[in-house]
């Protein structure tokens, strides 16, 4: 983890040297000598900057520099502190200070600023000066020198080479080698030389199964120079005594050499010759030296059918080790001994295909063996959706598809078992009507480094092979072609072919094989499966790119998956509640990675005595476990991996990973949430390019890509939908949080926290389970705390005057009472918030007056609080860029109004807040909502709305018939707005409403169809009565959400909406009894409609109102989730057409006292659905 705290260290120094930069250009609040100091300081930490930007794995392992670099990261922290402190001085403040006599020698603000400047250069003087006393980094910016540190051993570089050039590196035992009938030759060699070798290989020798199996063994220690004559003689001693030891008992030295003796030269020639042909034989040879000894002794060996093996053992010699085997081979570790001495084995399998047609009959056989072996756990849905995909890709001209994932998460298992049902359907096709949609299968292992031969050569014999995965270990002649190249080509020309390309790393490296072997086939299907999204996007067909992301399990599947590895061989008793409640918090832990399941679970299958005992043992020190204990050798690839990424992704994603522990496992969080914290914190900054919430995006996009964050276990349905919950991965975050704290980052208060317990760091999370002990709170050190989260019980203690650097104080998920002067003390002593979070704190009314003194604020969400009124102090916050606002009206007897099962199942009407006249000042404003514009002076707030033209986000309600048109005609020119919600009063005395004749005080629609639709991406509009307004076809080209409620939708409604290019979620709410149809027809002909809508969400308005929806033959063919209101009384529902929802996968239904009975009448409907859709009742989480 090196890498990641360099990686931390970068992001750090970056961005206290763009804020050092803006600093030194406002000479207006700084003295000539802080000028001088911060020249100084922003000098330096260029040149350490530039050092973090070429450390490399070498040198950042190094303890000594990487002490270094933390000191830079810390020493980047308070530089920032600092510089943050001097530019948002009050400088008005200062001045009127020093005019009054009797405060001329008061410290002030300026002065201390001035004074920890002139520390902070003294500080980096000396961080530079120890650089140069330890030779950390060379003249060359190259290789660093630690005094008196030992040089690695020659033999490092060798082991990268060689453990880079195997096909993969794991961890294991060399007896499970000698165990495979595949494996011919074993080379087993030490990095730091011979110790350990010779015991280890020993142990295997003289295995009792391996005894068994090897009726002829022998241990020859080889003489230089190489004697054929007595290298044979010593085989046949060593083969008499262990036969005879095996057969008859202990055979003594003087029988061997009476054998021996009486033998004549040519009869033990002959005898040799018939055991090494026909006997099974383990041979060690000890001391092999050169190749040219290795290729004397394989004469001796012309054969190995009969399943022999060699051991050979190479006395440092790392290159023989690797050729004595041959290429591509695999490498297992066998031992580590110490950092510089490793035991590693090297090996290759061979295949036991024959040359010439597939014997289709066994490869039949073989794939129901596996599919019978290996059954799909929670993974009906994506089998479904692969099938889908593959025909898409054979007969839509796509040709290739991509399956990616992170390692571990099942992708090989799963197109394993796609290939396998691919091979049977094919073979009752052909039973049915002599015809396939394939003719020949591969499954290609790709080898590193890549060579375009090599893998045509394992490509080509594949095709020939009758097994279902055969090994390219066989020589040239024995696939038959001196050019597999070629003949891979012509064979893809010629045949429909199902290939899958198992372990590709690099878009290049497909494009060499496409370019050789796939450019112009037009009937096959070619499947890729990756690690990597950007690897994936990359190879591409004739029509583009088609992807498929594997995901993990589901709690339910992986706990299911868990219990079946866990009884596969031996019959254990039931599970008990407790067990399984223990249980589950372990596998949670494993994030849904089918690889990790499994491992925990047959290291348990073991310990049929001590099952919890072992699982408890795994839980409490759990990554930590996974990562040393030898029984989990096979995970050696996935913490390989997770290394590898850590390392090579970008520096910029690298804070916001270690950011994610400090949510605990499980739980949900908003989107939009954390990404207003990174901005907060500083991971996502503004460049010339983009916007700091751009990047935050973006930053969060890429953590999806790799199920790093994954969507909530709540609605899993529709995954490339644009997420607002998510969770961190359960297995992701075990990783991080055991590595959190060597970086000083996060620190918990929770069960186990004690006054002796040090704590310290920059962030702190107070958990729900902790005591809430003060003396324990009070002991600690928040001088550098930059962020506070609180889960569980609120105290007023938890806010501290030692807090001053606090920028990020979050309350969401905080339960009991904050008071009013906890809201003080907050404005108080936490100058420096940039984020302050009182989400769903319903106990507070109002925000403190002095709420403009948090100068640096960004984000204020009070939303589902019973906060009316925003103070009128609010528009000094200049820096202010996100107000979240507004609560629902709830019933004393509600659930709480922080959970919402549903937009249109709320028990009561949302409810925004009234605006303080100035809020236009608030020039860098992007979202701002729920605002009740009636409330807050219609004239007054439509005028300071004109001014907010960076919006990205508006919610308002109160809109009536005085203040609708000035209301739309405000922001008609806010270019910028993407999302938009409009709450029009109804019924009320103010009589609004929106028809399309101007009459009975009614707005006309005309008013509206000015909207700011060029960039509108999500459109909410709640009071319409008859129809929409008459927007353009091209108005709403970018709009992909909708959320209507409405008195009814016509037939001209729904063909419009059924034409929006880019709508994927629909929500309608029909207050009246009318029939809701989907079905757009055109010349009594039905038109394709809603062509990329994948989520429906309907609501009927009267509990006693009967809707009846109707899907067309033609309609949302993409449909994948469809929820159904069932709150608002018992209203009931029909449907027609289900079955025309050809990618429908759940529906959901809203918990009301007869959502049950609809839920049987919709399994019934649904019963035949090819997809099987899951129906389900919607349980409540949390309303973005």
């Amino acid at each position: 983890m090196a890498e990641l705290a360099v990686g931390l260290a970068k992001s750090v120094v970056e961005g206290t040297l763009s804020k050092a930069q803006a600093a030194i250009a406002e000479e207006a609040k700084l003295r000539d000598s802080a000028q001088r100091d911060l020249v100084f300081i922003t000098g330096e930490f260029q040149m350490m900057q530039s050092f973090l930007k070429v450390a490399n794995t070498e040198r950042v392992e190094n303890p000594v520099v990487m002490t270094w670099v933390r000191q830079i990261r810390e020493l980047a922290y308070d530089v920032e502190d600092c510089i943050e402190f001097v530019v948002h001085l009050d400088k008005k403040s200062s001045c009127w200070w020093r005019m009054i006599p009797g405060c001329i020698s008061t410290s002030l603000p300026l002065d201390e600023a001035v004074d920890e400047i002139e520390q902070l250069k003294a500080r980096v003087e000396d961080v530079s000066t120890r650089n140069a006393r330890y030779s950390l980094i060379s003249d060359t910016g190259s290789k660093p020198v630690v005094v008196q540190q030992q040089q690695p051993p020659p033999a490092t570089a060798a082991v990268s080479m060689l453990i880079g050039t195997g096909k993969r590196q794991q961890q294991g035992d060399l007896s499970q080698l000698l165990a495979d009938d595949k494996i011919r030759v074993i080379s087993v060699w030490g990095t730091g030389g011979d110790l350990g070798v010779t015991s280890i290989i020993w142990k295997a020798y003289n295995d009792q199964e391996i005894r068994q199996k090897c009726t002829c063994r022998a241990w020859v220690k080889l003489m230089h120079p190489f004697d054929p004559d007595v290298f044979v003689r010593c085989l046949m001693v060593q083969f008499y005594a262990n036969a005879g030891k095996e057969q008859e008992g202990e055979l003594i030295g003087v029988d061997v050499l009476k054998r021996t003796s009486e033998a004549t030269q040519s009869n033990y020639l002959d005898e040799f010759v018939r055991r090494v042909s026909n006997d099974r034989c383990l041979v060690v040879l000890e001391g092999l030296s050169s190749m040219a000894d290795w290729d004397a002794i394989t004469k001796f060996f012309p054969s190995r059918k009969n399943r022999s093996c060699i051991i050979v053992s190479t006395q440092q010699q790392s290159e023989v080790a690797s050729l004595s085997v041959g290429h591509p081979y695999h490498v297992l570790e066998l031992n580590q001994f110490s950092v510089d001495h490793t035991i590693y084995a090297f090996y290759k399998q061979i295949s036991q295909g024959a040359k010439g047609a597939q014997t289709t009959t066994d490869k039949i056989k073989e794939a129901q063996d596996w599919m019978t072996e290996h059954p799909l756990i929670g993974r009906d849905s994506e089998m479904i959706h692969l099938r889908q995909y593959t025909s898409k890709a054979r007969f839509e001209g796509f040709h290739v598809m991509s399956v990616w994932g992170i390692a571990g998460v099942g992708k090989s298992a799963l197109l394993k078992f796609l290939f396998c049902d691919t091979i049977l359907r094919d073979s009752k096709l052909h039973e049915r009507l002599k015809k396939t949609q394939f003719e020949k299968y591969a499954w290609v292992d790709v080898s590193y480094p890549f060579n375009l031969r090599d893998f045509s050569r394992s490509l080509l014999l594949n095709f020939h092979s009758h097994k279902l995965q055969a090994h390219m270990d066989c020589d040239i002649d024995t696939v038959g072609s001196n050019n597999p190249i070629a003949e891979c080509r012509g064979i893809l020309e010629r045949c429909k072919c199902l290939v899958v390309i198992d372990g590709l790393q690099s878009v290049k490296e497909w494009d060499m094989i496409q370019a050789e072997l796939v450019s112009g086939s037009s009937q096959n299907c070619i499947i890729i499966i990756t690690t990597e999204a950007g690897v994936a996007r990359g190879c591409r067909g004739n029509k583009g790119e088609l992807v498929f992301n594997v995901k993990g399990l589901q709690a339910d599947a992986a706990f299911e998956l868990f219990k079946k590895e866990l009884s596969r061989k031996y019959e254990l008793p039931a599970i008990t509640g407790n067990e399984a409640a223990e249980l589950g918090e372990l596998i949670s832990k494993c994030g849904g990675l089918p690889k990790v399941i499994v491992d925990i679970a047959r290291s348990l299958a073991t310990k049929s005595a001590g099952r919890m005992e072992g699982a408890r043992s795994i839980n409490g020190n759990f990554m930590n476990d996974l990562e040393n204990n030898r029984v989990f050798d096979t995970l050696h690839g996935l913490f390989t991996w997770m290394h590898n990424y850590f390392r090579t992704c970008l520096d910029s994603l690298k804070p916001c990973i270690f950011y994610l522990s400090i949510f605990p496992r499980e739980h949900v969080v908003r989107r939009r949430r954390l990404v207003r914290r990174w901005i907060a914190e500083g991971y996502s900054r503004d460049n010339d390019e983009e916007s700091a919430e751009h990047n935050g995006e973006k930053q969060f996009s890429e953590l999806l890509d790799l199920s790093i964050v994954q969507q909530s276990q709540e609605n899993t349905a529709v995954a490339d939908m644009r997420m607002v919950l998510c969770q961190v991965n359960g297995f992701i975050r075990e990783y991080i949080v055991e590595r959190r704290m060597e970086e000083n980052l996060v620190f918990e208060l929770g069960c186990n926290c004690t006054l002796t317990t040090q704590r310290t760091g920059r962030h702190l999370v107070i958990l729900k389970d902790w005591d809430r002990d003060s003396i324990v709170f009070k002991s600690i050190d928040f001088s550098r705390l930059r962020s506070l989260t609180v889960f569980g019980s609120w105290k007023s203690f938890f806010i501290s005057e030692s807090m001053k650097l606090l920028r990020v104080l979050d309350l969401e998920d905080a339960t009991g009472r904050v008071e009013h002067q906890d809201l003080e003390n907050m404005v108080k002593w936490l100058r420096r918030l940039k984020f302050l979070s009182l989400r769903g704190r319903r106990e507070i009314h109002r925000l403190p007056s002095s709420l403009h003194h948090l100068r640096q604020l960004q984000s204020l969400d009070v939303r589902h609080t019973s906060i009316v009124t925003l103070p009128e102090n609010i528009r000094k916050l200049e820096k202010l860029q996100y107000i979240r606002a507004g609560t629902t009206d709830v019933p004393v007897s509600a659930p709480p109004p922080h959970i919402s099962s549903s937009w249109f199942c709320k028990p009561g009407v949302l409810v925004g807040v009234e605006v303080p006249r100035g809020i236009g000042n608030l020039t860098m404003l992007h979202t701002l909502g729920v605002v009740d514009v009636a409330a807050s002076g219609s004239k007054t707030f439509v005028k300071d709305l004109k001014k907010l033209t960076q919006l990205r986000k508006l919610g308002v309600c109160g809109i009536n018939k005085k203040n609708g048109k000035y209301f739309f005609s405000a922001i008609k020119d806010h270019v910028h707005l993407e999302s938009l919600t409009v709450l029009i009063n109804k019924n009320n005395n103010q009589g609004c409403c929106f028809k399309k004749d101007h009459n009975q005080g009614c707005l006309e629609l005309e008013d509206m169809i000015s909207l700011p639709c060029k960039n509108l991406k999500s459109l909410k509009l709640h009071g319409l009565e008859e129809s929409l307004p008459k927007w353009g076809s091209n108005q709403l080209s970018k709009l992909a959400k909708l959320d209507l409620e409405m008195d009814t939708l016509t037939g001209i409604d729904v063909k419009f909406l059924g034409e929006l290019p880019q709508l994927s979620i629909l929500r309608v709410k029909q207050l009246q009894d009318r029939e809701l149809s989907f079905r757009v027809v055109v010349n009594n002909v039905e038109d394709d409609s809603y062509r990329n809508v994948k989520v429906l969400q309907i609501a009927c308005g009267c509990s006693s109102s009967n809707l009846h929806v109707t899907f067309g033959s033609s309609t949302m063919e993409k449909l994948e989730l469809l929820e159904v209101d069932c709150c608002g009384g018992s209203p009931s529902y029909q449907f027609s057409g289900l079955e025309n929802l050809g990618e429908l996968k759940q529906v959901l239904l809203l918990n009301s006292s007869n959502a049950e009975t609809l839920k049987l009448k919709l399994q019934t409907q649904l019963a035949k659905h090819p997809n099987k859709p899951v129906v389900k009742l919607e349980e409540p989480r949390p309303s973005s």
